[in-house]
């Protein structure tokens, strides 16, 4: 079986981008690769909520729009929300089993996953601000509802 490496987004002290959101907060956004055994295993091991970016480098090559949108989009995410969650990007074409598992069709395809479980499912490009929108409102939500089922 062939170790899984995937890209991860970690902040660090300058700017990658002229992104003003980036420039404001004064971060770096690199990439960092990680090996796992399994994907399953990375899930199993994260502290927090995962963000996945399911792409394929053929996309970028024939100038797929939304997939050279997002770039620079994660960049800032990661930057902003690195306290809240992971960003890890999974090549569909060097990972198609992880790429059929989770019926990714269109690209780009984000999955939040937290507790190792699908939490939030979309595709196509987003601006910064309404991708962490999107997750900032996930993540309550199924905080809210697991608030609730403990009451109940």
């Amino acid at each position: 079986m062939h170790a899984l490496t995937l890209v991860f987004k970690i902040q660090n002290g300058a700017m990658l981008h002229s992104s003003p959101l980036l420039r404001h907060l004064g971060r770096l956004v690199e990439a960092k690769k990680q090996t796992f055994s399994s994907f399953d295993e990375l899930l199993a091991n994260s502290d927090k909520p995962i963000l996945v970016d399911f792409y394929a480098t053929w996309r970028k090559v024939l100038l797929c729009g939304p997939c050279q949108f997002m770039a620079p989009i994660l960049n800032e995410v990661s930057a902003v929300m690195s306290e809240k969650i992971q960003l890890v990007k999974i090549d569909t074409e060097k990972y198609p089993s992880i790429a059929n598992k989770y019926r990714i069709e269109g690209l780009p395809t984000f999955i939040i996953f937290k507790d190792g479980e699908p939490y939030d499912r979309f595709e196509g490009a987003l601006t910064a601000k309404q991708l962490i929108e999107r997750i900032e409102s996930a993540l309550k939500v199924k905080q809210f509802e697991r608030d609730i089922d403990d009451v109940i």
